[in-house]
């Protein structure tokens, strides 16, 4: 049985100084509700992705909130989904799987966060607790620097120079601002250039070395939802009809720096890639677009290599020839990316499954990738720990 989006909602992405994560949530429901054609008299369950609402917002137990968004969804299982930065595609994966078994036939998935109701220090202890605390976040690890962990270990590894690692890292945040800028829900509208991205500077400076302020994600409220059937109810339905083909989560260490896996690779994201390819029947040219999670630049870098676009430690030839550009042979993140589009961290994942359907549906938010007919989303939960990835592909 494979499974197919009848429905998507998108929100803006940024400082929504006048949205709650209440508001967030039912604004994203409710649209992916009404693009469906359902109401929630059809919905069998609902998948709410969220990361950290107990610190952002004073608010836990938000699973039954999902019953606001319509009122055929009181009585209905609501199950709030937490797997860090990949939460949102951790609750599509729950959801897949729901209607894989029979048990449901139709899913809402939701995922929401509002982050900028703390400051910079509560921000950043939140979201600490995503990392191997004893480790890493007891210890002072932010996430800036367990990433940068990632930099130093690829250059160590690899024998990348400081220079080239720094142009590279540049390039690929000054592509995230470009596209952005043609993604009217990206949280930063405004663009970028080399000179800025690739030099440290008063309004660059060094976060953890070796990651400038250019190479981190920000912090975003926003929400975005989907809905899902089977796709043979999917064709009755829609006239435009994108399956999720293959779905594959794997889960790896949780810490970084305690040396069970490497500090220089995604070895989970190749082998759930691979694993997705086999079940499809594809392979890597058949992808048309990828989002992936650019939570820092390093991690972008590193993810063309687990896709295998290029050889380990040659990520940088994907930059240098254009392959990952617009027109070029698997663009990435056309949508501007958690880099410069925002990255509400619960709903990150679901964000991504909707601009990849509504990339191959013709509809895209942003630059249009031409005659795209399948797509795959990386999304990465701590700093490596899960691990969700989809290929997604227009059926009709």
């Amino acid at each position: 049985m494979s499974v197919s989006i009848i429905g998507t909602s998108h929100s803006k992405f940024g400082r929504l100084e006048d949205k709650t994560i209440y508001d967030l949530i039912l604004e994203a429901g409710r649209g992916a509700l009404a693009d469906s054609g359902l109401t929630g008299e059809d919905i069998d369950a609902v998948f709410f992705a969220n990361y950290g609402s107990m610190d952002f917002n004073n608010q836990s137990h938000l699973g039954p909130f999902m019953v606001e968004i319509d009122p055929g969804l009181r009585f209905k299982p609501c199950v709030r989904v937490e797997g860090a930065c990949a939460s949102g595609s951790v609750a599509v994966y729950e959801a897949i799987k729901g209607i894989e078994s029979g048990r449901y036939k139709n899913v809402l998935v939701v995922g929401a966060e509002k982050m900028t109701s703390l400051n910079g220090k509560g921000v950043t202890a939140t979201l600490a607790k995503a990392s191997y605390m004893p480790l890493e976040g007891e210890h002072g690890y932010t996430f800036p620097g367990l990433y940068a962990e990632l930099g130093k270990g690829y250059m160590a590894h690899f024998g990348i120079s400081e220079e080239e690692l720094a142009d590279t890292l540049a390039r690929i945040s000054v592509k995230a601002h470009t596209n952005a800028m043609q993604n009217p829900l990206a949280q930063m509208q405004n663009g970028s250039n080399m000179e800025y991205a690739l030099h440290v500077s008063d309004k660059n400076p060094m976060v953890a070395y070796p990651l400038k302020l250019s190479d981190c994600s920000l912090v975003s409220d926003g929400g975005a939802a989907v809905v899902l059937t089977t796709t043979e109810r999917a064709k009755e339905l829609k006239d435009k009809v994108v399956e999720i083909s293959a779905i594959s989560m794997m889960c790896d260490h949780i810490s970084i720096v305690e040396g069970k896996r490497h500090n220089w690779e995604h070895e989970a994201i190749r082998r759930a890639f691979n694993k997705c390819l086999d079940e499809t029947g594809l392979t890597l040219a058949d992808i048309n677009l990828a989002e992936v999670h650019d939570c820092f630049t390093i991690n972008e870098l590193v993810i063309y290599e687990a896709l295998g676009l290029t050889e380990p430690g040659k990520g940088r030839e994907a930059v240098l020839d254009g392959s990952v550009f617009l027109g070029g042979r698997l663009p990435v993140n056309t949508s501007g990316g958690l880099k410069a589009k925002g990255h509400p961290v619960g709903a990150t994942g679901v964000s991504m499954h909707v601009l990849a359907a509504k990339q191959l549906m013709g509809e895209a938010i942003g630059a249009q990738v031409e005659g795209a007919q399948n797509a795959v989303t990386v999304n990465v939960g701590g700093s490596g720990g899960t691990n969700v990835i989809s290929i997604l592909r227009r059926v009709k």
